[in-house]
């Protein structure tokens, strides 16, 4: 988790800054606030970061996809195809705006593939929702030609992979709109919150009332402002804002002493037998928040998940059998489980959710083993897990071949 490896001084300060004004709301209260802006603030230094035209932080990263979707154009009954693998929270925000998911291939850049976007087109398609996973990038040459030649709206989520940038543009630009987020796990951490991120002047004007009420934010009394747009309230407070100001300005060093660590580990483990690394389409870009190793199959990596837990080397996640980032666990979505009704069970659902046919996936994540990268690993300790990955993986691999 780097974001909160190195909070300290520069996060207190931001967070006093609010405290002195007593204004946690970001708007509006110009008087009380001595020129304190810190939801603005953070905005502009994730445009500096990012190269980002526009930019509008909210509540949580499922909101600032979830908005993205919207300022996008997307709605009730769109098909919008998406991954099997990514946080839940990408597909749950497709659901609540009322529009279908539709299931497609990964492979093993861990991101969809341009081949399973093909694939997954119908007449009724009228998005991707590209989620960038593990830190990584996809690949965006192939998957723009496709997006290119079936005139689809690009939405991407790089929740887990800001900093994160192919062929020096950034994660979250390549499509029309994008989100980060901002939760304590992320690379840069506000406890929680998420940034819209656009280069469409429309886009981000939709997402700012959008994401309060419909609100226009024009003038000083909010009482009299106008309503362009139906909206509802995703709000970043001022407080959680500071923190992210402090965090983003973080970004830059923390994609630094990743690399520098993954890239280590990486060379280190390179010729350990039976391992492989998930493809990276731009190894320059990439955030390295995770290690993604690759097992030859399920049944090695299973076998080498068994060993790491009994030698009690921890700091990893074999995804296959998590319960929120990989569809197989994801039974209330299949048989959707819901509060109240929504739109996919009116309009019906485009796929049978409970009976897909994703081999690809199913594949890659079966061999999927990714380890958390931390900024303030020391030398030492960077050796010890190398050697404790090594130690564990020779040993079940072996055992496993036998």
């Amino acid at each position: 988790m780097p974001g909160t490896e190195l909070y300290g001084a520069d996060e207190r300060k931001e967070i006093n800054d609010v405290l002195e004004t007593g204004i946690f709301f970001r708007y509006n209260h110009e008087a009380q606030r001595n020129n304190i802006w810190k939801a603005r603030e953070m905005e502009a230094e994730v445009c500096k970061v990012v190269g980002a035209k526009y930019a509008h932080a909210v509540s949580s990263g499922s909101t600032a996809i979830q908005t993205a979707l919207v300022a996008a154009g997307i709605g009730t009954g769109d098909e919008v195809i998406v991954p099997p693998f990514t946080y839940i929270a990408s597909v749950e925000a497709v659901l609540m705006i009322g529009a279908l998911p539709v299931f497609a291939e990964i492979d093993e850049t861990l991101c969809l593939s341009a081949e399973g976007i093909r694939k997954a087109i119908t007449p009724k398609t009228k998005g991707v929702c590209l989620v960038h996973m593990c830190g990584q990038m996809a690949d965006m040459d192939a998957i723009m030609e496709v997006v290119n030649e079936h005139n689809l709206i690009l939405v991407e989520d790089a929740g887990q992979a800001m900093g994160a940038s192919y062929k020096g543009t950034f994660t979250g630009l390549w499509g029309k709109t994008g989100a980060y987020s901002y939760d304590f796990f992320k690379i840069a951490t506000a406890g929680e919150g998420g940034v819209f991120v656009t280069n469409d002047e429309q886009a981000y004007k939709f997402a700012d009332s959008y994401a309060d009420h419909g609100h226009d934010h024009i003038g000083s009394n909010r009482g009299m402002e106008q309503h362009p747009i139906i909206g509802f309230n995703y709000r970043i407070s001022e407080l959680h804002a500071a923190v992210g100001l402090a965090q983003t300005r973080r970004v830059p060093y923390l994609v630094e002493k990743n690399n520098e660590h993954k890239k280590w580990l990486m060379n280190r483990l390179a010729n350990v037998p039976g391992v492989s690394f998930a493809r990276l389409p731009d190894a320059d870009g990439d955030s390295a928040t995770f290690l993604n190793l690759l097992l030859p199959d399920t049944e090695s990596a299973q076998a080498v998940v068994a060993e790491l837990n009994a030698t009690g080397v921890g700091g990893f996640n074999y995804w296959f059998t998590n319960m929120y980032h990989f569809i197989n666990q994801w039974d209330h979505l299949k048989e959707t489980r819901t509060a109240s009704k929504l739109a996919v069970q009116v309009l019906g659902a485009p796929q049978d959710y409970a009976n897909l046919d994703l081999p690809k996936s199913q594949e890659v994540i079966g061999r999927l083993i990714s380890f958390g990268v931390r900024v303030t690993w020391t030398q030492t300790e960077l050796e010890t897990l190398a050697n404790n990955l090594e130690k564990a993986i020779r040993k079940a691999m072996a055992a496993y071949t036998c």
